[in-house]
């Protein structure tokens, strides 16, 4: 997913209406953010297209995140159906007054707003302290979901230092409940909160459970930038964990502003999520795309999600990308030749945009993976591999002086040390790399810079050989 043109930020939470899914996402004519929300739609979450303005930035008012629901029973006045929209923008333009307005639509395309705010700052005009005022300019990214247990609304807002969670019956009047505090019990400070998520899913032991996400840089204390998650229980009021560490649903540089939704198979066991690859630690930059395509900025593929009881009796969330994907984007699987490996050597195809699969078993060996996005040459390139109980994507050889990613060059996560085999899902797109990681338990995504004739593929194998099976190649159709 790219705009046509222009400067894409954080996609919206998709919503089904009209029989299509309908993408919402933030969208400007420079790299500031300071825009409006335009709209795609999909029949497949793989094509995107039909984009237009849905609504417009205002002069010195710009809307930034929030979310929309479809209005089913007319519980906020505005007809069945209509799409109701909550989203963050400055009142009076002072960051310190991040407000929460209402539009509405009854076309998908065409919103009005209701003039003052439905969730005003609560801390907007008492602040004093450095910290107070800290607090008060994060109030943001409102997410809706239906609570039907409840029979209300809830809404999460991003905040400096945790999550505010309001109800609503009518999607006007909102009530504060309570704060979800993750800095207690010794866990480090991850950021701030943004573009919070709140769901029930059920697990594959048939137990049903509430995950909090938000995307959070928690660069500082040495984890990912991307979706972290809580797993717990919501009571109508409270959000309430065993554990305040987080997991995370990625570990890459650029999988960031994540949204979920149900799928439209099976809503109660499988959840979509779709991000904005960027990252605010260099996202608001010119880069080659500006110039070549006319737009910067992309979404990474949809990807499914299932919650799994792991033997420790905690529960993890498994990405997968769609099956639509291999369907509509790639051409058939062709299945390769096994192969023993010591060293590096040339693999057999190529490409800019293709999905490869493979198995990786070795005894001795101290480094093993795949290499993509490599020149003729080989000085540039994207390593994806496993190597001292980590595995990474070091996408810094492939590094331009322009728009350059450093220091944010290898993204790692932790795998089992004594692991001897592992399985790789790698999607390779113009200008990204998608890693997932044996069942989904760790994915990594990143941009990448691929320039004319980075198209080779390398495997490699240092300290020992190694023994690479079950290749799948399948090229972008």
């Amino acid at each position: 997913m790219t705009p046509p043109a222009g400067w894409l930020c954080d996609p919206q939470r998709p919503i089904r209406f009209q029989g299509r899914t309908w993408l919402y996402y933030l969208h400007s004519d420079t790299n500031s953010g300071d825009g409006g929300w335009d709209v795609a739609t999909t029949t497949d979450l793989v094509r995107f297209g039909d984009n237009s303005v849905a609504i417009p930035v205002l002069p010195d008012f710009p809307v930034w995140t929030g979310s929309a629901v479809v209005d089913e029973e007319n519980t906020a006045g505005f007809g069945a159906g209509a799409i109701v929209v909550l989203a963050t923008q400055p009142t009076g333009g002072v960051r310190r007054r991040q407000e929460q307005y209402l539009y509405w639509s009854t076309d998908g395309r065409s919103f009005q707003r209701l003039e003052s705010p439905v969730i005003v700052n609560p801390d907007g005009d008492s602040a004093v302290t450095a910290e107070e005022i800290d607090n008060a300019e994060w109030f943001r990214d409102p997410k809706v979901v239906r609570d039907d247990e409840r029979d209300q609304w809830v809404c999460g807002i991003g905040r400096r230092r945790y999550a505010s969670l309001y109800t609503s019956r009518d999607l006007r009047t909102w009530t504060w409940t309570s704060n979800f505090d993750y800095l207690r019990d010794g866990t480090p400070d991850l950021g701030g909160i943004e573009c919070p998520d709140l769901f029930r899913i059920t697990a594959d032991d048939g137990t049903s459970h509430w995950v909090l996400g938000a995307s959070m840089d928690a660069y500082g204390a040495g984890l990912p930038m991307t979706y972290a998650y809580w797993v717990g229980d919501w009571d109508g009021s409270a959000f309430s964990t065993a554990t305040t560490v987080p997991q995370w649903l990625d570990w890459g540089w650029d999988w960031y502003a994540a949204v979920t939704w149900p799928s439209d198979t099976d809503p109660e066991h499988e959840r979509y999520a779709f991000a904005w690859m960027n990252n605010w630690k260099y996202a608001a930059r010119d880069v080659p795309t500006d110039e070549t395509d006319r737009f910067n900025g992309q979404g990474s593929v949809v990807r499914s999600l299932r919650l799994q009881k792991q033997r420790g009796g905690w529960y993890t969330l498994l990405s997968a990308p769609i099956p639509a994907l291999d369907s509509v984007a790639f051409t058939p699987a062709e299945t390769l030749a096994d192969r023993d490996v010591a060293g590096r050597v040339e693999f057999e195809r190529t490409g800019r945009a293709y999905s490869l699969e493979v198995d990786i078993d070795w005894s001795d060996a101290t480094n093993v993976g795949v290499a993509v996005g490599s020149s003729v040459d080989d000085s540039r390139h994207t390593n994806i591999g496993v190597f001292n109980g980590r595995v990474y994507v070091d996408r810094g050889p492939s590094d331009i002086s322009d728009a350059s990613f450093l220091p944010y060059g290898q993204a790692e996560a932790p795998i089992d040390p004594e692991a001897r085999h592992v399985h790789l899902r790698v999607l390779v797109d113009q200008q990204s790399v998608e890693v997932f990681v044996n069942d989904g338990f760790t994915v990594l995504s990143q941009q990448v810079w691929f320039s004319e004739g980075d198209e080779r593929v390398r495997l490699y194998s240092y300290g020992g050989s190694a023994r690479f099976s079950s290749l799948r190649w399948r090229a972008a159709s």
